[in-house]
């Protein structure tokens, strides 16, 4: 009887250690999504990153996370450069690692953390791609009434460019979070985090036109749905599709840059601090957690900047 219960004790601590320096892997995905609150596809990034890191770990021989020194995780920083990755892509190898080892100690699983120790990779930071406000206009009427669903591609570039919206976002739109009587959507971000966006009248006047005939077919036809955008099947627009319209409106009004749905958020904030908003309020609105996340944007047109300093500065 106590021979079996120094066994049983002894599977139970077995069972601790393996939980706590091998199992670690896994519950750290837990802790991503459960506590700090990050995207669905912000955790899937970081659990890919997090495969790379064990692959390492396991060529290492060392059996424990907490003998793993700030020698070794430099080497596995060198490990990634050898496989060429881009510097953004390394950099996010590293915050997840910071991420992790912060959990380990969380956990009591290790005292000290050497992740804090590693540097950031240099990064060559790229301006995003902006269109002047005459190319923007020209891209919102470049759906014609000869393109299939024309009146719902106006409706989405002009949700796009008057919302700052992500492309995940304007996808998971539902009619719910569209108040055009108030002029403003509601917006789920990374985070499942919501905010409040204004909506111009341009943009309620070209989903008014796209609800109410375009859209009410299809649901006539295949069903209801809380989507706001639809395909021609009647199903949620796709983040690759939605891809494709740009870039067909683009080529049309001979726009060869590289052009996204993502470049329609560049122009919303770009637009908005060169008229003169508050770098707070175009924060709030893009739905940033930190605010040098948008302070990158002042960069882009410093056409403001300059009529600012001719009109004070007293040698301007």
């Amino acid at each position: 009887m106590i021979h079996n219960t120094r066994r049983r004790k002894l599977t139970i601590k077995r069972l601790a250690v393996k939980t706590t320096e091998r199992g670690c892997f896994k519950s750290f995905a837990g802790y991503l999504a459960g506590e700090c609150y990050l995207a669905e596809s912000t955790v899937k990034a970081y659990q890919r990153d997090m495969k790379h890191f064990r692959e390492f770990f396991e060529s290492t021989g060392k059996r424990k996370n907490s003998r793993l020194t700030i020698s070794d995780l430099a080497d596995y920083v060198a490990w990634l450069h050898e496989r060429n990755y881009a510097s953004a892509t390394l950099l996010r190898h590293v915050i997840t690692l910071r991420l992790f080892y912060r959990y380990l100690q969380l956990e009591g699983i290790i005292q000290d953390n050497p992740a804090e120790m590693l540097g950031n990779p240099k990064l060559w930071e790229r301006l995003p791609q902006v269109l002047s406000p005459k190319q923007v206009d020209r891209l919102l009427t470049a759906p014609e009434p000869g393109d299939l669903y024309w009146r719902r591609d106006r409706a989405m570039l002009e949700m796009f460019y008057a919302t700052g919206y992500r492309v995940s976002e304007l996808t998971n739109l539902t009619m719910r979070d569209i108040h055009l009587d108030e002029k403003y959507c509601i917006c789920t971000g990374k985070g499942k985090k919501q905010r409040f966006v204004p909506l111009g009248n341009r943009a309620i006047e070209a989903f008014e036109d796209w609800y109410q005939i375009e859209r009410a077919g299809l649901v006539t036809r295949y069903g209801k749905s809380n989507f706001a955008f639809l395909s021609y099947r009647g199903n949620k627009m796709t983040h690759v599709r939605i891809w494709n319209l740009v870039k067909k409106y683009s080529e049309r009004i001979g726009i060869t840059a590289d052009i996204s749905p993502h470049t329609m958020r560049h122009c919303f904030a770009t637009h908005l601090l060169a008229g003169g908003a508050d770098l707070r309020q175009v924060q709030e609105m893009l739905g940033h957690a930190s605010i040098r996340s948008t302070q990158i944007y002042t960069h882009l047109d410093m056409s403001h900047l300059k009529e600012i300093h001719a009109k004070y500065h007293p040698r301007g």
